[in-house]
């Protein structure tokens, strides 16, 4: 059984059926299985952030998703909205059902609990319902942006704060002199910028995040040669082999480089380097390695330009309801006094969390109370061990309890973009279908 259909559920019920897997069911509160928030919340200008012919679905046929564009969108490529890629991953289970009628079984409803059952596992959905599992799949897909603790008990109403950025309503009633506070200036921010736009808002937006840094623009560029050996493990040492490497070969290629063996590095990682690599690399890791599609970043520059998006480094210290609108205290970085903002609205996008103790979801809080999951060492999401298998309190791993997608980042850290998360659940779906048996991998 595999609990959420966005990208990470869909996927692994199609590579179950292409392995030939045991019969599936596949549970999905959303209206449409196959598409999950990426896909279904994407407005139009929202593009994928991975070049079209790194966008394949299925890891063993790299040109799939070039020779569906083909048939359906031949107009189309590059960086392709991600509305067509939502498009193509329901196509995708949907011929996969097709050639494989009768072996997944879609179930419309939320899974709130599940607890050991014999040999399996039983999950209870909102409805009452309840189903038995002999192998359970977790793919919760992102967790919605902790609220900020500066708004936290601020009573703000939900035309003053929107906390969540994909809630399609992030534009509504603003006027034309309004000012709108993105909280973070990451992937997120950009996608609410955008949509902002996209609706004919024309007042100013302020998105504020601590380093006030914002993601880099791919460029057309070749990639350098390969590295020939592995990276060095520590942070400091790595730090000083990619800055060697750019300058032979630019940043891009030397950030792209790395790639193969990211997971790698950081499996080797030992607890204080991984802390190390959060405390003082990650922010710059994010904006040079996940980038935006060249188009989009000329739009962000334009709206920069234009005076309508101003980006700042800072932190939120408070926020006051005053006559309709959120007064804000802030600390401009390296500043020791408090600036305020007056602001229309504010929006969330300081992008997705992975604290369990602060989850809403109803299923992870009860698999967490149980037990049967817990948080990884770095509190990044669900610890797992590398073959995905959840690990309970006990520190024991459960071969019956797999969780996949961005959930996982604390074991794999790369594992929130399709190349990755394509090559998880290929490799979870051989082993529940006992083809890693072949292709020399056993008998």
């Amino acid at each position: 059984m595999i609990v959420g259909a966005g990208f990470s559920g869909t996927l692994q019920a199609i590579n179950l059926l292409r392995h030939e897997g045991p019969h599936a069911t596949l549970i999905e509160r959303q209206p449409h299985a196959g598409r999950g928030i990426a896909y279904s919340a994407a407005h139009p200008d929202h593009l994928l952030n991975v070049r079209a012919g790194n966008m394949s679905a299925l890891p063993d046929d790299p040109d799939h998703f070039l020779r569906w564009l083909a048939r359906h969108r031949p107009e189309l490529g590059g960086f392709v909205p991600r509305i067509v890629y939502g498009d193509y991953l329901a196509d995708l289970l949907r011929a996969a059902m097709e050639r494989a009628e009768g072996r997944l079984t879609l179930i419309r409803g939320e899974a709130v609990d599940a607890e050991r059952s014999g040999g399996g596992y039983a999950v209870t959905l909102d409805d009452g319902r309840r189903l038995a599992a002999d192998t359970l799949v977790l793919a919760p897909g992102n967790l919605p942006p902790h609220e900020p603790p500066a708004l936290a008990g601020a009573g703000l109403d939900p035309d003053l704060y929107a906390p969540d950025p994909w809630s399609g309503n992030v534009a509504d009633g603003l006027a034309a002199d309004d000012r709108v506070l993105i909280v973070g200036t990451g992937l997120t921010m950009v996608d609410v910028a955008l949509l902002l736009d996209a609706r004919g808002f024309r007042g100013r937006i302020i998105a504020m995040s601590r380093r006030g840094l914002l993601p880099h623009a791919h460029a057309d560029q070749t990639m350098g040669a390969p590295l020939q050996q592995r990276p060095p493990l520590r942070p400091s040492e790595l730090l000083r082999s990619v800055r060697a490497r750019t300058g032979a070969t630019g940043w891009r290629p030397a950030v792209d480089a790395l790639r193969p063996f990211t997971q790698d590095l950081w499996l080797g990682a030992d607890a204080e380097g991984r802390r190390r690599f959060l405390r003082h690399l990650r922010p710059w890791w994010d904006i040079h390695r996940h980038r935006l599609a060249p188009r989009v970043a000329e739009r962000i520059a334009a709206m920069r330009a234009d005076g309508r998006l101003d980006i700042v480094a800072g932190k939120l210290a408070g926020a006051d309801v005053r006559d309709g609108q959120v007064d804000i205290s802030w600390r401009p970085r390296g500043a020791d006094t408090l600036r305020t903002l007056r602001v229309r609205r504010i929006v969330n996008a300081s992008g997705p969390q992975g604290d369990l103790a602060r989850t809403g979801e109803p299923l992870l809080r009860r698999l967490l109370e149980r037990g049967l999951i817990r948080p990884d060492a770095l509190h990044l999401g669900i610890d797992v061990n590398p073959q995905s298998e959840a690990i309970g309190a006990s520190g024991q791993a459960d071969s019956g309890l797999l969780v996949i997608g961005p959930m996982t980042r604390g074991t794999f850290w790369e594992i929130v973009a399709v190349p990755d998360i394509r090559v998880q659940t290929w490799s979870v779906a051989r082993r529940l279908s006992n083809a890693h048996w072949v292709e020399g991998e056993g008998l």
